[in-house]
């Protein structure tokens, strides 16, 4: 040991420096070198290695060594070969010593680490004849908690990573793998009244990551480790607040938002009708105002994030079934572009699952604008030939769209562009053409006509007839005799 003051006390300099070591010479001031071992001994803390030096050599001196466990006795003068031999039988000793001790830590934790699991998972019914197990682990601190993680898939290995060292720096603190995108870092606390707030800062976790979503939560402080799956369940509770939350919330305690209710319902379905029927008209205006008002609503009722995520799978899944049907196999490239089962991910706030949303719907429309721009080049002639063709049968804008693989406001657009008239005025012209040649040089009955050139009731022929002819087709045979 070094020479320091005697007031500082050579005992009180192996408890500050915790040395694996300690070399020092029987003649000692105040007390000798055995004398201090010994006292060391009856202390009963850290483990040390110790090796005298001394002139002495009677027997009395090396058995009186032998009984406080000193490692190696030296006699003056020292010579350096022997000294250097016996201190690398003692680091030897060491490094086993620890290695032994570092593979006992590992068996420990695991085993620790797969109960906790089991109770996390099942409760203390999986645990069978272990459940003596848990005992011990659990006196060892007043109350337990858990804080549960939860990352991108492709952030998730850093920060285990970060967890682990965590857990090996801490004592009695647990890393636990759960879901797929998420782990467990369950911990003791020094007092039952504890709020809950790990013994240990969560900032390493979150470094780096401001551009990233990483959620944390603890749940309720438990007295006892047997209950650590109500802690669990809190922190699941704890982390699903941070859906509603745009910003980075931090660690999210459960005593903070244990009066928050999910709801299991949302009364305005009606948005999302608005969104699909604004994607059906092309409308990107009244699609975003509606994701707006869908967001504000939202936020106002707070339905259960999981509910949330499914109606606006849904919703995309109808964007793409609605492209696929209009676009057939020129829809594919587009929709493989989007991974709508991400959205059922845990790390999406309800900004993000709208913001999705938003980008589908409005790309969805792009699609169908540059889809159209490109077979809109001489295909309204040809549209305008199919109509002249099969007038007669019950011909829709919406069956043509389909004919034709093109969005049916825009199809409507190119017809009106061309003939200068919409579709249903220039359906009705051409079957009431029809008719009255029908009429002319038939003796077919007027509703025998009306079925023969489209019409399904004889009322609709009728008020179709009277308006480009001023008069019924009665009053129209009348005159041509």
């Amino acid at each position: 040991m070094r020479p320091r003051k005697q007031r500082k006390g050579r005992l009180h300099l192996i408890r500050e420096l915790a040395p694996d070591l300690v070399i020092t010479d029987v003649r000692m001031p105040l007390m000798d070198g055995l004398e201090m071992i010994g006292a060391w001994s009856r202390e009963g803390t850290a483990p040390v290695k110790f090796v005298i030096v001394s002139g002495y050599g009677e027997f009395k001196y090396a058995q009186k060594a032998l009984r406080y466990g000193v490692n190696a006795y030296l006699l003056k003068p020292v010579i350096p070969e022997e000294a250097a031999e016996q201190i690398r039988d003692i680091q030897r000793e060491l490094m086993r010593e620890r290695e032994e001790q570092s593979l006992t830590r590992m068996a420990t934790y695991e085993e620790a680490v797969s109960i906790i699991k089991e109770l996390l998972n099942s409760g203390l019914d999986a645990l069978g004849g272990m459940e003596k197990e848990v005992t011990p682990l659990s006196d060892a601190m007043p109350a337990w908690n858990m804080c549960l993680v939860q990352a991108a898939p492709d952030d998730l290995p850093r920060l285990r990573a970060k967890a682990a060292a965590m857990a090996e720096a801490g004592e009695y603190v647990y890393l636990v793998d759960l879901e797929m995108n998420g782990f467990g870092i369950v911990y003791g606390l020094n007092t039952a009244q504890d709020d809950g707030t790990a013994p240990f800062t969560m900032e390493p976790l979150t470094e780096g990551t401001s551009d990233r979503r990483v959620f944390m939560a603890s749940g309720q402080a438990e007295s006892s480790l047997h209950r650590i799956g109500r802690s669990f369940k809190a922190a699941k509770k704890a982390i699903q607040y941070a859906f509603y939350l745009d910003h980075a919330p931090g660690l999210i305690l459960y005593e903070q938002v244990r009066h928050i209710k999910f709801e299991d319902q949302f009364e305005r379905f009606d948005l999302f009708e608005e969104m699909l029927q604004a994607v059906s008209l092309l409308d990107k205006q009244s699609l975003r105002k509606a994701v707006q008002l869908a967001d504000s609503s939202l936020r106002e009722s707070m339905p259960n994030p999981d509910f949330v995520k499914k109606i606006v799978i849904h919703v995309m899944y109808r964007i793409m079934k609605y492209v696929r049907d209009a676009a057939g196999p020129a829809a594919e490239p587009w929709i493989e572009e989007y991974d709508i089962p991400r959205l059922s991910g845990t790390v999406m706030t309800l900004g993000d699952v709208l913001d999705d949303l938003l980008s589908c719907a409005e790309s969805c429309i792009d699609f169908f604008m540059r889809e159209q721009q490109r077979q809109s080049q001489g295909i309204a002639q040809e549209i305008t030939d199919y109509v002249r063709e099969h007038y007669r049968e019950s011909l829709t804008i919406r069956k043509l769209a389909e004919v034709f693989y093109l969005h049916p406001v825009y199809l409507g657009q190119l017809l009106l562009k061309k003939n200068g008239i919409s579709f249903n005025e220039m359906l009705h012209n051409l079957r009431i053409e029809e008719a009255v040649r029908l009429l002319e040089n038939s003796s077919l009955k007027n509703s025998e006509v009306a079925e023969r050139v489209g019409y399904g009731h004889y009322g609709q022929f009728l008020k179709q007839f009277e308006a480009r002819h001023a008069m019924s087709p009665n009053e129209y045979k009348k005159r041509m005799f």
